[in-house]
């Protein structure tokens, strides 16, 4: 696993990136053809991360319901994001990587509640988890990416 959370420390220095240099009208800027913005697509990552993980091995969740609610799949962004949630998600990129990353070592993820995911992967441990994230993670940078370029 320690691949797994390599590769997604390194997807989530490139979103902490956007976060940091984008300026604020850019990243909630809804491009015509698109549904979501840049600021959204970061939320959900670390949202979907925490659901996966945590929450489907019935986990106590590192981040609040309120985001989680905001953020998860199916929402659509409103178009706004405070200050206070823009500096809450770029600590969250990091400490909730490096909170399940030590959680993992400890073992405290000894259940797993089967999920089947949009993508048609069925997640039956945890360590699925961890790599479906990977992968969910770049689906998104790509989102990112094309965003980012029908903005400029």
């Amino acid at each position: 696993m320690e691949k797994a959370f390599d590769i997604t420390l390194q997807n989530r220095k490139i979103l902490y990136k956007y976060l940091k240099e984008t300026p604020k009208e850019a990243l909630l800027q809804i491009p015509d053809g698109f549904r979501n913005n840049i600021w959204w697509n970061i939320a959900h990552v670390v949202v979907t991360q925490q659901l996966l993980v945590y929450k489907l091995s019935g986990q106590t969740m590192r981040v609040n319901d309120s985001l989680v609610e905001k953020y998860k799949k199916g929402t659509v962004p409103d178009g706004t994001a405070t200050d206070e949630e823009l500096e809450l998600v770029k600590r969250l990129l990091f400490s909730t990587m490096e909170a399940t990353q030590q959680d993992y070592e400890k073992g405290i993820f000894k259940n797993y509640n089967e999920y089947t995911t949009s993508a048609n992967v069925t997640l039956r441990s945890v360590e699925d988890a961890i790599l479906f994230n990977v992968f969910h993670e770049g689906l998104h940078l790509g989102a990112i990416l094309s965003l980012q370029k029908a903005i400029s």
